[in-house]
């Protein structure tokens, strides 16, 4: 129950009751009510604007959101580290190995293709860091590109070294005999006097006088074709297959020291020095063929003589001679 308010009349000195209006009343609650309706809304968006009143939630997602910053940050960093590294394998590539092994360098237009015009990265696009994002994500995918490109390039490169290398390891050269003193060419590649008929003809390899029982070395990597006396003249011999079209032939043999079929290394003993066949004193008769067809051996023997060596022993085999066989 309301409390009842009066007022002391002067004029009649009686208390009389105070009668408020209610038109009055009720406006002064509306007054109240629209007060304190706009006191809240101004709290409300002094409270989404101020971070003074931040939540435990909203304190959380701020460190949250510096955290990836920084870990962002430190992911360029990253990249910027292994695209540095990167160009420096891509130079060597370019301008060593390729040139080396007589390829094409990679463009850099081929590196970085695929970036231009489409515009891959619109679905990160209308966040507070759409642009720390998407620059991150494009380096990371141009240098994840990049990386790949160089593997394949890489690839390439160490099958061409092994091949370089099988290449390298099959040519024959070195000398079959051991060749010390220099001594031991007999007779060389060309057109020589024929022990028996003594007609000039072509002397389509190089002989080496030893002592029956010498060793023979196989003169490159490559796999034995024949051990066998089965050609004409050659006595007892040993064909070796060395691949990229190079064969040679070791005649007149005392024995063997190998097969057909086997494979043999460049420096491995596969026979002795004899005089079995057409021959006319204990040597081995030496042939290199490319390609099916005979060539000068005294141009592979670079693997074990010296420059001076190679002259002298050039200047012996020149000499038109009488052959052994």
């Amino acid at each position: 129950m309301s409390k009842v308010k009066y007022y002391y009349d002067s004029e009649n000195l009686a208390y009389r009751k105070i009668k408020t209006q209610k038109r009055r009343k009720f406006g002064v609650v509306i007054l109240f009510l629209l007060a304190a309706a706009l006191f809240g809304f101004l709290s409300f968006i002094i409270l989404l604007n101020t971070p003074y009143f931040e939540t435990p939630k909203d304190r959380l997602q701020a460190r949250e959101i510096e955290n990836l910053k920084l870990n962002y940050a430190l992911l360029n960093k990253k990249m910027d580290q292994i695209n540095g590294v990167l160009e420096a394998i891509e130079d060597r590539d370019n301008n060593l190995y390729r040139v080396y092994f007589n390829k094409a360098a990679i463009p850099d237009s081929v590196r970085e293709a695929g970036f231009q015009g489409k515009n891959r990265y619109k679905v990160l696009e209308g966040y507070n860091n759409s642009q720390l994002v998407m620059n991150t994500t494009k380096r990371m995918d141009v240098l994840t590109k990049e990386l790949a490109i160089q593997s394949k390039s890489l690839d390439v490169i160490l099958k061409l070294a092994e091949a370089k290398s099988d290449f390298l390891s099959a040519i024959p050269a070195i000398q079959p005999v051991q060749n010390e003193n220099l001594k031991q060419m007999a007779s060389g590649f060309g057109y020589r006097t024929d022990p028996f008929t003594k007609a000039r003809k072509m002397h389509e390899g190089m002989d080496f006088t030893a002592k029956s029982g010498t060793p023979i070395y196989a003169t490159g990597d490559g796999v034995v074709a024949q051990a066998d006396n089965t050609a004409s003249g050659y006595g007892n011999h040993i064909v070796i297959r060395h691949g990229f079209g190079y064969e040679t032939l070791y005649a007149h043999l005392s024995k063997y020291n190998t097969r057909a079929g086997q494979r043999v290394k460049r420096g491995d003993v596969i026979g002795y020095v004899g005089s079995t066949g057409r021959s006319e004193a204990p040597h081995l008769h030496y042939e290199v063929h490319k390609d099916k067809k005979v060539v000068n051996p005294l141009n592979f023997y670079y693997g074990n003589i010296s420059a001076v060596e190679y002259v002298v022993i050039a200047q012996l085999a020149n000499q038109e001679n009488q052959s052994l066989d």
